[in-house]
């Protein structure tokens, strides 16, 4: 219900919208909160709006949603860690050698192991990096 409310008073002042702000899940909110939330929005605004449902990102794939959106932002934290590794400029300021270019081989730490630090992880060490450490607010 609070959620529901939540979007009701955001609506009503004109803070979300399709063509506005598109909110998104975060800490304890997931596919089924933003799901509420469209609904929400698209029983007020359906009628008038043909993008209603694109009020919130993160919706489940059965209501709008997008496959991969998921793992879409840890799919991101591993290019940058990629493409960064591999830039003579950036590993020469962090102190490595141009012989040690690249993130094969290497020792990760991840801090946070919510989805985007679960995917990070995931990803780096199915291509090659080698995690060693994770923490979350619990240790």
């Amino acid at each position: 219900k609070i959620c529901r409310r939540f979007t009701i008073e955001l609506a009503k002042k004109n803070f979300i919208g399709p063509g506005r702000d598109v909110a998104g899940p975060d800490l304890g909110t997931g596919e089924r909160e933003m799901s509420w939330m469209a609904d929400t929005y698209a029983m007020l605004f359906g009628r008038n709006d043909i993008n209603a449902h694109g009020v919130v990102t993160g919706k489940p794939e059965n209501f709008g949603g997008i496959a991969g959106r998921r793992q879409a932002t840890g799919l991101g934290v591993f290019f940058c860690v990629k493409e960064i590794m591999n830039n003579k400029f950036w590993m020469r300021k962090a102190g490595y050698t141009d012989e040690e270019l690249g993130y094969l081989g290497k020792r990760f730490a991840v801090q946070g192991f919510g989805q985007v630090g679960y995917h990070s992880a995931k990803f780096i060490q199915e291509n090659g990096g080698i995690v060693v450490g994770i923490c979350d607010r619990s240790g």
